[in-house]
């Protein structure tokens, strides 16, 4: 009973959907979709509808994309905004029997690489952002323009509404204070926990040399410690579109987003598709001991491989 992860799979292109429909049945594991699955509720139905049917359990958390007032939408969809999108999302994913940061935690038992049972908390959760991930002598007011002096000009600043809260900053703090209450109950029962979001949890995980003053979309260092305070044993995140396995104090992160089509035919060319693409989340491999953690694993063909560079970013 295998725990697999993919984020970032947009299948507003043709092609990544055309992926998705390709996904193979594995009616014995889980499936974890770490945000931006497409823009419309319409989208993430066709993938909940094929996730749900293909894997034992799924569980959702929203990406910015997922967040966006499109003009796609449908009519009814329209006019939905901020936190009513997002509600809108979390009914969707009710609808199929998918969890997410609305729900309880769940604990996923599974055997380790030595045949010995063991279970973690499943922790899906939604932090949003909030331009803490700048530069020092950047200032909150300013770090928009520092990013336009290189011509980054985030979609979300016009897509992604804040309402009915002030600004991103204060919908990202309300969702922080709620799930910092859950994973500290979640840590007090003494399990592991499997935590998912959409953006990286730690700034020193956000590597995108296309575009570095894309920074300020990328997540809050108010939860740069949360995989110690919050005994996590494996990170989830999507977003940046450089998938890499990292290892911090015997913590694993894993980026395991897809990318729009170009960002991952490389992937394709080397034989991958969205079934070899998906990251294993448990069992995973064997924690090494902390002051030992193996280098980053870049995996931009899907497979880790320690000389690989990283790849492109989001938008």
């Amino acid at each position: 009973m295998s725990l697999w992860a993919i984020a970032d799979i947009h299948i507003s292109y043709k092609s990544n959907r055309e992926a998705i429909q390709n996904l193979k049945p594995r009616p014995e594991d889980g499936l974890i979709l770490a945000g931006d699955i497409g823009e419309t509720i319409e989208q993430l139905n066709e993938v909940f509808d094929i996730a749900t049917r293909y894997f034992k359990q799924v569980y959702w958390v929203p990406g910015n994309h997922e967040l966006y007032s499109s003009s796609h939408a449908k009519e009814h969809e329209m006019h939905l905004r901020g936190e009513s999108k997002y509600m809108a999302c979390i009914l969707a994913a009710k609808k199929w029997g998918v969890l997410t940061p609305e729900d309880e935690f769940t604990t996923w038992e599974y055997t380790d690489a030595d045949g010995v049972p063991q279970c973690a908390l499943v922790c899906p959760i939604f932090t949003l952002y909030d331009y803490s991930f700048r530069p020092k002598d950047v200032s909150r007011e300013k770090c928009i323009d520092w990013a336009l002096e290189h011509g980054i000009n985030a979609t979300d600043e016009h897509l992604l509404h804040p309402d009915p809260y002030g600004s991103r900053d204060e919908w990202c703090h309300r969702h922080i204070q709620q799930a910092e209450i859950k994973l500290g109950a979640a840590a007090a029962t003494g399990l592991p926990l499997i935590i998912i979001n959409h953006w990286p949890l730690r700034e020193d995980l956000v590597y995108i040399p296309l575009v570095p003053r894309f920074s300020p979309w990328c997540g809050t260092k108010m939860t740069e410690d949360w995989h110690l305070r919050f005994n996590a044993k494996v990170v989830v995140t999507g977003h940046l579109h450089v998938r890499r396995t990292d290892w911090i104090d015997s913590v694993r992160f894993e980026e395991c987003s897809l990318g729009y089509p170009k960002q991952w035919q490389e992937a394709k060319d080397a034989g991958n598709d969205v079934n070899t693409m998906m990251r294993e989340i448990l069992p995973g491999p064997p924690t090494p001991e902390k002051g030992k953690e193996p280098p980053t694993n870049w995996r931009r063909y899907g497979i880790p491989t320690a000389t690989q560079n990283g790849g492109a970013c989001c938008t």
